[in-house]
């Protein structure tokens, strides 16, 4: 069984990638579910799994007594971020590389732009972190809600889009920086994040928009290196 799975996520990944790159076109037809098993050399179970996610992920869709057809915009699909692919240490280094460019943008504007119940959102985030900093889980949630309300406070929606989006997964996993660490450790660490989100909000609220920039610059720097020191990449000092 973990076999036949093994193969349909080859299998997936390979007519996604081919669907992406173009090499199977949009409003085209995939081949057959039975010629698709005889190139690739799989079972017709396998081809029915991969076509499957392939129609759930919004890259292909099934046309009534004609066939299996690439979506049109199965090309713009192509962007997404999955619980499972933050399992790994050097997944969510990749995020917090790219999180690094956007967040600091999305600071700025949101201090030129943020109204008061902008404001208002982003304390009663961090006022939540600060309520559940015993719970990771519920903490990471609160922590989102404050990057969520920075980027609306930029009044461009597709900063809102993005960052709702990856939600909680915008948020690396506590336990993961900080595993096998006392409970100091954890408090420590609470205490940092807190300064740090307090920083971007002090300069949003003064409208400062280079100090925003920098500051939000500085969280994101400083979460890349934390993690980063643990894959080996920084040295731990």
């Amino acid at each position: 069984m973990a076999k036949a799975a093994s193969l349909a996520d080859t299998l997936y990944d390979k007519l996604k990638t081919e669907i992406i790159d173009g090499t199977i076109p949009p409003g085209s037809r995939l081949p057959s579910q039975k010629d698709i098993a005889t190139t690739q050399e799989v079972s017709r179970t396998v081809v029915r799994e991969a076509v499957a996610r392939l129609e759930a992920q919004g890259f292909a869709e099934s046309r009534q007594g004609s066939g299996v057809y690439v979506a049109p915009g199965a090309r713009y699909r192509a962007f997404q971020v999955t619980r499972e692919e933050l399992g790994e240490l050097s997944d969510i280094l990749k995020l917090l590389e790219m999180r690094l460019a956007i967040e600091a943008e999305m600071a700025g504007l949101a201090a030129a732009r943020r109204d008061q119940p902008d404001i208002d959102a982003m304390r009663a985030a961090l006022r939540q972190m600060a309520e559940v900093s015993h719970d990771p889980a519920a903490s990471a949630l609160a922590d989102a809600q404050f990057h969520l309300a920075i980027a609306r406070a930029t009044k461009n929606d597709y900063f809102a889009r993005f960052i709702d989006f990856l939600g909680v997964r915008l948020v690396p996993p506590r336990n993961l920086y900080l595993r096998d660490q006392p409970g100091e450790a954890h408090d420590e660490y609470v205490a940092k994040v807190r300064a740090e989100h307090d920083a971007i909000l002090a300069a949003i609220v003064r409208m400062d928009i280079t100090g925003a920039r920098e500051a939000a610059r500085h969280h994101m720097t400083e979460s890349l290196s934390r993690h980063s020191e643990l894959s080996g990449d920084l040295p731990v000092g």
